[in-house]
């Protein structure tokens, strides 16, 4: 085990509350010293997850209703604001050890930026335009979404990119926490790119900016029991 390898498991559809306890677990065998950092990829059936600076207005249908359409609601401990995610978005939990947030949180937003310009897309970033932006956006759409949490110096949660999934529930909810913003996709842009090709670069465009060489592992590795895919 080299502390210059993020070893990479793909866990599949996967409920968000079980990946939030699958993070939970590998987190704090990072801590503890005994794996080096690991990047989580899955996706996730329908929920909106609302970050520490979520507001009440961000549902304004009011949770019942969400949940009638058969999108989840769940809070999290993660920085940032309220989103989306479903299936055909790349979800990735880096559970990473970091000393700077700051500095994690732009690597990342510039790893999946060039991700996106790999294939084929124009991606741009608005880090001085205050944390509502952060992400990568296409002109002003936003395409990827970031939001960490950080506990003994060890990150959970992450970023999702929008690569073919539904975008419509976005626009029942203030997402990101801004009332005018338009989400995009991979697909929505016209990129011929499917998401296991985006799943390929943000992997190697990640390593490049954490400095550390991508490893596919399966989550036994990792000292774990796989949750039950959906």
């Amino acid at each position: 085990m080299a502390s210059d390898e993020l070893w990479v498991s793909d866990l599949g559809l996967v409920e968000y509350r079980a990946g939030v306890d699958v993070q939970e677990a590998v987190r704090a065998r990072v801590q503890a010293g005994e794996l080096p950092d690991v990047l989580l990829l899955l996706e996730h059936p329908p929920v909106y997850t609302l970050g520490r600076r979520s507001a009440p207005g961000d549902l304004p249908m009011g949770e019942d209703w969400y949940r009638a359409q058969g999108i989840d609601v769940v809070r999290t401990d993660r920085g940032g604001k309220l989103t989306y995610h479903g299936p055909g978005q790349l979800v990735g939990y880096p559970i990473v050890r970091v000393d700077d947030v700051l500095a994690y949180v732009r690597a990342m937003e510039r790893a999946l930026a060039a991700a996106l310009a790999d294939v084929g897309l124009t991606p741009r970033l608005r880090t001085d335009e205050g944390p509502d932006y952060t992400g990568v956006w296409i002109e002003d759409r936003k395409i990827a979404s970031i939001g960490v949490h950080v506990a003994k110096g060890v990150t959970t949660h992450g970023f999702a990119i929008n690569v073919e999934n539904d975008l419509q529930p976005f626009g029942y909810v203030v997402a990101c926490g801004l009332p005018d913003v338009q989400m995009t996709s991979v697909r929505k842009e016209g990129a011929a790119a499917s998401l296991p090709e985006v799943r390929e670069r943000a992997v190697a465009r990640l390593g490049e900016e954490l400095g550390r060489v991508p490893m596919p592992v399966p989550l036994g590795r990792l000292g774990l029991t796989a949750p039950a895919t959906v």
